[in-house]
């Protein structure tokens, strides 16, 4: 797909609100707003923007204990990973895996609501997972700069 300035710049209104309508974005790129609904199809229709969601504040419904996970296997066989992969990606409290290289093979970010339901997630759930070698985890002080934007410039 070819991208022009224009399309870096509706990429750029809709990942700060997507929620603003076609009239509006056309006011800001200075197109009719039939040109802006165009171009939003052609950037959903290649991929390029994949969903819309909300962002929801943790700490108001009582989720921002935040922790790392790194994950080790016991073994790197094809049958170990796709297995574990497939059992992480069922864990709600996982909001992100990472397969990595280095001394660990996974990087797992948890969101629970407190230390006793970061206990229980461990003790109950991930160490339950067949072929898990060892954990270290790790635990958020602060969050000093957390976006889902992506940068186009």
């Amino acid at each position: 797909m070819i991208f022009d300035a224009i399309d870096r710049k509706l990429l750029h209104l809709l990942q700060t609100d997507s929620k603003q309508t076609n009239k509006a974005l056309s006011m800001q790129l200075n197109l009719s707003v039939t040109a802006v609904y165009e171009r939003i199809r052609k950037l959903e229709k290649s991929g390029i923007v994949k969903q819309y969601v909300a962002l929801v504040d943790k700490s108001k419904i009582q989720k921002d204990f935040v922790a790392f996970c790194h994950v080790k296997l016991v073994q790197h066989s094809q049958d170990y990973v796709v297995m574990f992969e497939r059992e992480v990606k069922q864990l709600n409290e996982v909001l992100e895996c990472y397969h990595l290289s280095g001394d660990y093979d996974y990087l797992l970010k948890v969101l629970v609501k407190d230390m006793t339901a970061f206990r229980e997630f461990m003790v109950e759930k991930l160490t339950k997972i067949d072929h898990i070698g060892s954990t270290h985890s790790m635990f958020m002080i602060n969050e000093v700069k957390h976006t889902t934007a992506i940068s186009l410039m």
